[in-house]
């Protein structure tokens, strides 16, 4: 008879494990933000950004649209907060709009 494991993860604790361990924590947290944005953008807006990406605690977000673009840059100070409220204060320092 086979005794189940004490060790049991659920699967989001395996994948942050494993970005960890191979030093992709940055890009795992920019799927999030991109996921947040898509939940909180409506559909046409979300379809515009092109990429997100962090890097050195700089959140960079690539947008197709030039009105999209602009939009994005008035309300940088907003969805900056928005992200720190969301994923810790001390995860980012900056927002770029490409």
């Amino acid at each position: 008879m086979r005794k189940n494991k004490k060790r049991e993860f659920q699967s989001s604790e395996l994948v942050k494990s494993f970005a960890r361990i191979h030093g992709f924590e940055d890009k795992l947290v920019a799927f999030e933000i991109k996921d947040f944005l898509e939940d909180y953008l409506d559909e046409a807006l979300f379809d515009e950004i092109k990429s997100v990406n962090l890097e050195d605690k700089i959140i960079t977000i690539k947008v197709n649209s030039p009105l999209v673009k602009h939009d994005f840059q008035m309300r940088k100070s907003f969805f900056l907060k928005k992200f720190q409220e969301k994923f810790g204060e001390n995860q980012f320092n900056d927002l770029q709009i490409l």
